[in-house]
């Protein structure tokens, strides 16, 4: 056995969230008009992967103390760089159809806690797909790791757009800020499980009672983890029930980003709003397609903590926090879903949802698995999907020297949530992926088409 490294509480409590139904890994889709070298791709993969973020070759161990990582002595690539070939015909739908396969299978945590497939014959070139442990980093950081794997081929792969963190508040205490005390009770709540039982003791700390005097106690962060942990459970519906193990993908044309700010800029939106609002009419029209009726319906938003302008720590790790979207999906008329989604958007920016959830992360890593599956089945039932926007570079980029196509990076779901929606620019152009439960909503398309259908009735044409 390795020098052992502890694991942050943060990281910690993503590990502890595996389920069969719900595994915590990042899937990130890149494809190419022309083939891959493998032997050049791994040589990328060595230098600019393994070699500088540690994490790449460690695998977990537990300890006493939680669970650590530790150098792997049988770390080979050859374990987890898989070569294969798509089915004829090789397209779009081939591929979504090997993707979400490929998002259901569970990690080896015998070893390090990634893989990477060259898939051949997509079209005339290759696709490559990239699943990595959520305890490793968040999204965005490992969003940043592939990237890293690239090179520019135009005048530098500069951020795109600054994701749904842009002119978000930064005033105030640090991430815990005057609830800290507050939520430290969590972690006594956890210690209390052997004496009150799991049930008992969640129930009493997430008693409606209980987070109002936390947020009294908290200022502008208490009324933060008022509106994350007193948001009602969502409905049953055809986005929010029994989930299965199967996993479903399907992506958008690209969208020129110039015509969405043009059109933006004229409705008094920002990118953002705009690609929100496209979202939330396509969630609109499946329900009413499946339902009969649609109602407003939550997403959990990532919200970056970490600078984008700062290098990524060696360690990685994960330094964001979620915030809670409701997306207007009840609203009929598409100038008004537009409108309130604008409105939704900038109380969030304003509110320091991202920060409490951080720390709510962090200390549920604190607490007996049985404690923190608990309160993740509580936060998750308030959404019914996982909303990404992932900065992209501005300028077309290359990997082993073959021009990138096009990429996605879908964040996992956690507890009962089955859909994770994908926004991803890049090269002037935005790309969304819907990744579903197969048991919940076997055909992501109609997602796909509904959406391209909002946003061409807002005025913008896919490029």
């Amino acid at each position: 056995m390795g020098t052992q490294h502890a694991m942050s509480h943060a990281d910690a409590a993503w590990l502890q969230m595996d389920r069969p139904t719900n595994l915590m890994v990042i899937t990130s889709a890149l494809w190419f008009d022309a083939p891959v070298d493998e032997q050049l791709l791994r040589e990328v993969v060595r230098e600019r992967l393994v070699e500088p973020f540690p994490r790449f070759a460690q695998r977990i161990a537990g300890s006493v103390t939680g669970p650590s990582w530790e150098d792997d002595p049988d770390f080979d690539l050859d374990l987890h760089i898989h070569h294969l070939a798509l089915a004829p015909p090789g397209d779009q739908a081939t591929l979504q159809t090997v993707v979400g396969d490929l998002m259901a299978q569970p990690l080896d945590h015998a070893r390090p806690l990634w893989a990477m497939y060259l898939l051949d014959g997509y079209g005339e070139g290759c696709a490559i797909v990239v699943r990595m442990h959520h305890a490793i980093a968040d999204g965005i950081a490992l969003a940043r790791v592939m990237l890293s794997l690239t090179d520019d081929l135009g005048d530098g792969a500069a951020v795109d757009m600054a994701g749904f963190e842009e002119d978000a508040a930064g005033e105030g205490p640090g991430p815990l800020g005057r609830i800290a005390a507050p939520l430290r009770s969590g972690a006594a709540a956890g210690r209390a499980v052997a004496e009150t039982g799991v049930h008992a003791a969640v129930e009493t700390l997430l008693h409606p009672r209980s987070v109002a005097d936390l947020a009294r106690q908290g200022g502008p962060y208490g009324a933060a983890l008022l509106q994350l942990l007193g948001a009602p459970a969502q409905r049953k519906s055809a986005l929010h029930g029994p989930l299965g193990a199967t996993r479903r993908a399907a992506w958008s044309r690209p969208f020129p980003l110039a015509e969405i700010r043009r059109v933006g800029h004229l409705r008094g939106a920002t990118v953002n709003d705009m690609l929100v609002a496209g979202v939330t009419g396509a969630v609109r029209a499946y329900l009413l397609a499946h339902d009969g009726e649609a109602q407003d319906a939550a997403a959990m938003v990532p919200f970056n903590l970490r600078p984008l302008d700062e290098p990524l720590p060696r360690e990685l790790g994960n330094r964001f926090g979620l915030v809670l979207l409701s997306l207007p999906a009840a609203v009929e008329d598409l100038a008004g879903r537009l409108d309130e989604v604008a409105m939704r958007m900038l109380a969030l920016k304003r509110s320091r949802q991202g920060e409490v959830s951080y720390g709510i992360l962090d200390a549920i890593g604190r607490m007996p698995s049985a404690v923190e599956a608990r309160i993740v089945d509580l936060m998750a039932a308030k959404a019914v999907m996982v909303l990404t926007n992932v900065p992209g570079p501005r300028a077309p980029i290359a990997l082993a020297g073959v021009p990138v196509a096009g990429v996605l990076v879908w964040a996992p779901c956690s507890g009962s949530v089955g859909m994770s929606v994908s926004v991803f620019s890049y090269d002037g152009r935005v790309t969304v992926g819907f990744m579903t439960d197969g048991t919940l909503v076997p055909d992501p398309a109609e997602l796909v088409d509904a959406f391209e259908a909002e946003l061409a009735e807002i005025g913008v044409p896919a490029g």
